[in-house]
């Protein structure tokens, strides 16, 4: 694995790298937001670490190019630790947000966590599935790819990130079935949330944008007050 490292502090920086070589990972760093961009543009990465406060382009902007062109895994590693900060975060398109001081052995857990969601896509068995890996609704307006993690809308591909791509086969799979915040961070992210779960509202609100043709009237992912969100559309038949 590839993983691209964006941090001007040299001693995290340094400890991160370590760890990750520790892993068997290859470590590109950089601390500079423009540097980055072209670091991306001209490397395979399989995971960005991306600090918010750097030098050049803000990590905000960074996150934001590379959400224009891919959906790589992005983890936002920064001191903005307000809880407004992560939301903004997960609306930006991170997959996850930790804050400073952190813990290295932790960061690398959650990395961990982060890729078995990745494999688990393709290999993700719900009864309504069947033995197809792909999954058509509404009248074909809607198809889930699951061997090519791609979904068309309308006849159009949209770009989800790993998250919001985990997070709709795991609706999309249950149909009808209510989630619970908790028990979508846990599905989706790999651990339960202990706050609020705005983290998946923010999440659901980045996927209805994409989805929806109006994401304040969904079609698809329904919110159920008090309790979560579940998928409304059956499979088509086949």
């Amino acid at each position: 694995m590839k993983i691209l490292v964006v941090e001007d502090e040299p001693k995290i920086r340094d400890v991160l790298v370590a760890y990750f070589k520790n892993e068997g990972w290859e470590v590109e760093y950089t601390g500079d937001g423009h540097e980055a961009i072209c670091l991306f543009d001209y490397n395979k990465h399989d995971l960005i670490i991306l600090d918010l406060m750097i030098q050049g382009l803000p990590g905000e902007e960074v996150c934001k190019q590379i959400r224009e062109k891919s959906n790589v895994p992005l983890i936002m590693l920064t001191s903005k630790g307000l809880e407004g900060d992560t939301i903004n975060g997960f609306k930006l398109g991170a997959d996850d947000y930790i804050t400073k001081p952190f813990r290295a052995k932790e960061l690398v857990a959650r990395i961990h966590a982060l890729f078995r969601r990745v494999n688990s896509l393709q290999s993700q068995g719900d009864s309504t599935r069947k033995k197809s890996d792909k999954l058509t609704f509404n009248q074909g307006n809607l198809i889930i790819q699951f061997d090519a993690q791609t979904v068309q809308v309308s006849g159009n591909t949209i770009n989800l990130t790993t998250t919001e791509f985990k997070l709709l086969s795991v609706l999309s799979g249950n149909p009808g079935k209510v989630f619970s915040r908790n028990d979508l961070s846990y599905q989706v992210q790999g651990y339960r949330y202990l706050g609020d779960g705005r983290s998946i509202d923010a999440h659901v609100k980045n996927l209805r944008k994409k989805l929806e043709p109006d994401p304040r009237n969904p079609n698809y992912i329904q919110t159920v007050i008090g309790s979560g969100y579940r998928f409304m559309f059956h499979p088509d038949e086949e």
